[in-house]
């Protein structure tokens, strides 16, 4: 089926995921919206535990107890995927919506050959016949750059390398061409020229077929190459959000600020290295107001209070002491 390019390919509203624990609850995503039309690339960014994965598994269905999505709506071409059948659902990954995992062992068995896996990926979706099933697997693997692919579908996983490994899982989501893919940071164990080669082939993925992206990452070099739109995020929450230009050029939360100024690329040369003070606050004991406070310059006594998320000129972004100019941001 065809995506509509006027209807959003995925549409995420209010989203809350929380996990029980003994000693409280865990507000891993934190009313978090957006949308990704057909095509589109969105980068999802911010440091280790502000959610991003999070939000990515609660897309897919994949919070276990005792994490649970409490609020929201998540919309995959119109169709409410809240609360639909653990079947209905189960059929729906792999074929309309993948994820790209950054560990591959997620994705792959350690104890079935190749072959038998990825050819399982193609039949599960395929009405095709093994040997077109096998051809379609060898080529997909020539696609991401294995060498020898045809004596690769007999190894078995412990016998790839770790970015090996990756790429047959990068494979295996790109078989169907579903109509979204999230990608957790999928290409961190890759060398650079590898990483350039699978940008490239997502790149062309939704270019030619309409699929929508969403790349989980930390790296904001990625982002800047790849992405059309990208969302920040912070303890839970989207902090700001808007065209890549408009928040890598003009970012205007200083959180987001401060990741794009400790890149060691913008530091002077002989100088120390730029870093946001502080720690991520844990999600278990935030603190009151806004959860970037504590390592904020413009904090002031109304950031005890939780900003909310305004939105004008295509942007989003939630903070009371917003930075407004160019000069400011330097």
């Amino acid at each position: 089926m065809k995506a509509d390019p006027m209807i959003p390919t995925l549409s995420v509203a209010h989203l809350h995921t929380q996990f029980t624990t003994r000693a409280g609850i865990v507000k891993a995503v934190d009313d978090v919206s957006f949308s990704v039309m057909p095509g589109q690339i969105m980068g999802l960014v911010g440091e280790s535990g502000s959610g991003k994965s999070m939000t990515g598994y609660s897309i897919m269905g994949l919070i276990d107890h005792p994490g649970q999505v409490t609020q929201g709506s998540i919309l995959l071409q119109g169709r409410e995927l809240r609360g639909i059948p653990a079947e209905a659902m189960r059929t729906i990954r792999g074929d309309r919506i993948a994820m790209i995992f950054q560990d591959p062992m997620m994705t792959l068995n350690p104890v079935l050959r190749i072959d038998t896996q990825m050819m399982e990926a193609v039949l599960a979706h395929h009405n095709v016949s093994k040997d077109t099933a096998r051809a379609m697997s060898r080529d997909a693997l020539a696609r991401v750059g294995i060498p020898s692919p045809d004596e690769r579908l007999l190894a078995y996983p412990h016998q790839f390398s770790g970015g090996m490994r990756q790429r047959v899982a990068i494979a295996i989501a790109l078989f169907n061409k579903p109509d979204l893919i999230i990608c957790d940071e999928p290409t961190t164990a890759l060398d650079v020229t590898i990483q350039g080669q699978i940008l490239y082939e997502m790149q062309k993925l939704c270019r030619e077929s309409g699929t929508a992206l969403i790349w989980i990452t930390h790296d904001l070099s990625v982002v800047a190459g790849l992405a059309d739109t990208v969302c920040v995020m912070y303890a839970g929450k989207i902090v700001e959000s808007g065209t890549v230009r408009q928040v890598l050029e003009q970012p205007r939360h200083p959180y987001t600020h401060g990741l794009i100024a400790s890149a060691p690329s913008r530091n002077p040369r002989g100088q120390p290295l730029r870093q946001i003070p502080g720690m991520t606050p844990s999600l278990l004991n935030l603190p009151t107001g806004c959860a970037f406070r504590e390592r904020c310059d413009r904090a002031s006594a109304a950031c005890l209070e939780s900003p909310p998320l305004d939105q004008a000129d295509g942007r989003a972004l939630r903070c009371f002491h917003p930075i407004h100019t160019l000069v400011e941001a330097a």
